[in-house]
């Protein structure tokens, strides 16, 4: 895997500026891992956790593929899966805002083992949100 290099004064959801900051692909994999990781640890994400399969390869995958094109990067989750379709994607799951509020935590304790800047960790969790929240489906 390349290594990731983490840029500094892009401008954020500008062009390729917050996926440049993220790292570029190798960086965007690392935030991916250290999420699932946070995910299998900590004990308020074990129902979403439960959501996903033993193996979490390929959700590792899609969800790296899903943000480096949502960051600005090349498009590969629609090279690889096709359309992106958040909502139904997670149809068959009961998602609610616990459920939503988790998987936020799980990324805000990944991001917060990068070495991004305070600030775009702030940017970063706050656009989080609107996928997130596209998850959610019940109250």
């Amino acid at each position: 895997m390349n290594e990731a290099i983490y840029e500094t004064g892009l401008t954020y959801g500008e062009g390729d500026g917050s996926f440049r900051t993220a790292g570029g692909v190798a960086g965007v994999r690392k935030l991916v891992d250290a999420f699932y990781d946070a995910m299998c640890e900590l004990p308020e994400a074990k129902k979403i956790r439960d959501m996903h399969p033993q193996d979490l390869d390929e959700s590792r995958d899609k969800l790296a593929c899903f943000l480096s094109g949502w960051l600005g990067g090349p498009k590969l989750f629609s090279e690889k899966y096709g359309a992106i379709r958040i909502p139904v994607a997670h149809r068959h799951l009961q998602i609610g805002p616990a459920e939503r509020d988790a998987w936020l935590l799980c990324m805000k304790v990944a991001a917060d083992q990068q070495p991004y800047a305070d600030d775009f960790k702030q940017y970063l969790l706050q656009q989080l949100f609107v996928p997130a929240e596209r998850s959610r489906n019940c109250d």
